[in-house]
């Protein structure tokens, strides 16, 4: 039995339970910890949550072990900063649908997210659009295992977000989900999780 854990961070929806599907099905041997962003869906708002720093504090208070991080849309910033800040503890990454904290994939016309993300999530705190956190210049430094998950028709993080992402990260492996959409990693999770069991359980 592994002692590791698995932190499973949401995007801008802020529920857990968006991967609570597929975390069932992947049925880790390690602990799972589904993170909920307070203000963001249905989740109270806390004093102490008013930037980005503040929400990858909370996901930091669980690297005492090591972990794998599966990501989805806004998840994958503090994902790819956990393993950047913890490069000893984060032993695999999952990034499903992001622009990672990448600013020539989030300001880029043609991939702007903006749009479709104050239509999908009009209750968000509006630092969670305003933040320009730029990861780029340090991304070469990441040498651990990281599998890109994609939707083929994902009309706010689309495929062509997803490629020059892979040519940023030295180890990455790029997957397109056929007919998928944004959601995809909840909506179609027996197929994720399969992709997923392979990737963290080998």
């Amino acid at each position: 039995m592994t002692s590791h854990r698995v932190l499973w961070l949401p995007g801008a929806g802020g529920e857990g339970a968006f991967w609570r599907p597929a975390a069932d099905l992947v049925a880790h041997p390690g602990d799972d910890v589904l993170f909920d962003w307070p203000g963001f869906g249905n989740n109270s708002p806390r004093a102490d949550v008013t930037s980005a720093d503040d929400l990858y504090r909370l996901v930091e208070g669980y690297i005492d072990r090591a972990v794998d991080v599966v990501a989805q849309s806004m998840g994958g910033l503090f994902a790819l900063r956990a393993a950047l800040d913890h490069p000893d503890l984060v032993r695999r990454l999952v990034l499903v649908a992001t622009s990672g904290g990448v600013k020539a994939i989030r300001d880029a016309a043609e991939i702007d997210w903006r749009p479709g993300f104050t239509a999908s999530y009009p209750e968000a705190p509006s630092w969670a659009v305003d933040d320009r956190t730029d990861l780029t210049a340090r991304l070469h430094d990441l040498t651990l295992p990281v599998l890109l998950l994609w939707g083929a028709a994902d009309p706010i993080s689309p495929p062509a977000a997803g490629r020059p992402l892979q040519a940023l990260l030295p180890t990455a492996q790029l997957h397109i989900v056929d007919n998928a959409n944004h959601s995809f990693a909840h909506d179609q999770a027996e197929a994720v999780a399969a992709i997923l069991r392979e990737f963290l359980l080998d």
